[in-house]
């Protein structure tokens, strides 16, 4: 599962050949969320409340690269870093 960012100790990651609807995982020590690319809504998991809220400002941020990185990631190829947020 490739890293495409990593910020304030949260893990950013997407899986290869992953199944719809086009979404990210999110990881903050033992805790775990897959987030949905585009509405921000947790799907699986949870996240502390501060850094559910960094996960969502990052996201917003970074929408396009987000989809296109599910592209990648959805055809076997590997996703491209993303910034971090500052």
């Amino acid at each position: 599962m490739p890293r495409i960012s990593f910020f304030y100790g949260i893990a950013i990651t997407m899986y290869l050949y992953d199944h719809e609807p086009p979404h990210f995982y999110a990881e903050y020590a033992e805790h775990h969320a897959v987030i949905a690319i585009g509405s921000g809504e947790v799907l699986v998991g949870d996240l502390p409340s501060r850094a559910l809220k960094l996960v969502e400002e990052w996201a917003d941020l970074h929408q396009s690269e987000l989809a296109t990185d599910w592209v990648r990631a959805k055809d076997g190829n590997t996703p491209e870093p993303i910034d971090p947020l500052p």
